[in-house]
């Protein structure tokens, strides 16, 4: 059990206690906790998977100001497991859609909307205005950014990844416990670890992981409880097992003086060229969804002629990795290129050998004819169009 973190803010009105009655009757809870959580200030930072389901859980658990930082608009892949945006939000932004479905659970809630890409600029002033940080991003550059922003603030940060079938999350906080550093030393180099557009993630998983997320908000600001500190819990849905591993302060770690560039200390292009940067990998689903609509692609199999034998993808040519980096071109047409191989790997190579070439448009499959293969089953054929 920790110190709360927020003073009780004025006494509850007769409405506000009917609304609480649930949890107020909770064992060593009372009004003093739900008194709180009004005056608490919660910055979200992300407000799709996991923000659209940190953000209700903290509205209707009674927290008073909620900011939330994101600068995407809603798209129809989001809404499976963002089930704070709906149809009607398609296109939006946002940070208005989740501002909506807070006024909708407790019009009492202020929700500040900062629709805004963080960087090491604009995150120091925006997160003074608030007691707390919860992070529910989905790249690693903002991880360590949200990370490093919040040590030097002296706030905690309640921290959560959703990927695939598996979740994790854990409470840092500087003077009180270890901090994401201290687990995380440095990230994954670039491409090791997909995003969740290009790995996948269940819907539900988002909403197991994000009701956690917010107990530990609730815990932290009010005092009751063990919040994860120096602890991360993981879950795997798959099995519906959690394990919790445990973990101290690195001795040997740098101390955080300052904020830098953290697309380059994530060894990422700079953010002006991201854009260029994402469209090096399709997912499954996304090459799935072009070629049911028919448009103009170019397929090409950098795998050797015995696996394209056995599978592939119906109109692709086939130039092996060996050839093509030995000089070879696969033949000329207009439209993008998308290359691929068993696992994505290859696919890699030979995508950035042909860019780094001239070729424009050139795009690798993440996961390979094996991911693909889960859902565009109708798409493989077993004889090869062209073989050099």
């Amino acid at each position: 059990m920790t110190q709360p973190l927020v003073a009780p803010g004025a006494p509850l009105s007769a409405a506000r206690v009917n609304r609480h009655s649930r949890q107020l009757m909770l064992p060593g809870y009372g009004e003093d906790a739900q008194r709180r959580l009004a005056a608490a200030r919660v910055l979200v930072i992300g407000a799709g998977g996991l923000g659209s389901a940190v953000v209700p859980a903290l509205a209707g658990s009674g927290i008073g100001t909620i900011g939330i930082a994101d600068d995407d608009d809603v798209e129809l892949s989001n809404l499976p497991r963002q089930l704070s945006h709906g149809v009607a939000d398609l296109g939006r932004p946002k940070v208005d859609s989740l501002a909506d479905t807070v006024a909708a659970i407790d019009p009492e809630c202020r929700v500040v909307r900062h629709r805004v890409r963080l960087t090491a600029a604009n995150l120091p002033g925006i997160l003074a205005d608030y007691d707390l940080v919860v992070d529910g991003s989905d790249n690693f550059p903002t991880r360590y950014l949200a990370n490093d922003a919040a040590h030097l603030a002296g706030v905690p940060l309640v921290w959560g990844a959703i990927l695939r079938f598996q979740g994790q999350l854990g409470v840092a906080w500087r003077g009180h416990g270890p901090g994401y550093r201290d687990l995380f030393p440095t990230p994954p180099a670039p491409g090791d670890v997909p995003s969740c557009e290009l790995g996948g993630v269940l819907p539900t998983l988002c909403l197991t992981i994000g009701a956690m997320l917010a107990s530990e908000v609730v815990k932290l600001v009010t005092g009751i409880g063990e919040p994860l500190l120096g602890r991360v819990l993981s879950y795997d849905a798959l099995s519906g097992r959690s394990r919790e591993i445990a973990y101290g302060a690195d001795p040997d770690a740098a101390e955080i003086t300052g904020l830098v560039d953290y697309e380059r200390f994530c060894g990422l292009p700079p953010r002006e060229a991201s854009a260029d940067a994402a469209a090096a990998a399709i997912s499954a689903a996304e090459l799935l969804r072009r070629l049911r609509a028919g448009e103009a692609l170019r397929l090409l199999d950098v795998r050797e002629p015995g696996e394209a034998e056995l599978r592939r993808i119906a109109g692709s040519e086939l130039v092996p990795l060996g050839e093509l980096l030995g000089g070879a071109e696969p033949a000329a047409a207009p439209g993008p290129l998308v290359v691929y191989c068993e696992l994505g790997m290859r696919s890699a190579r030979a995508a950035a050998a042909l860019t780094a070439r001239g070729h424009a448009d050139v795009v690798s499959l993440d996961g390979g004819l094996d991911r693909f293969a889960a859902l565009g089953a109708e798409y493989l054929s077993r004889r090869p169009t062209q073989t050099r």
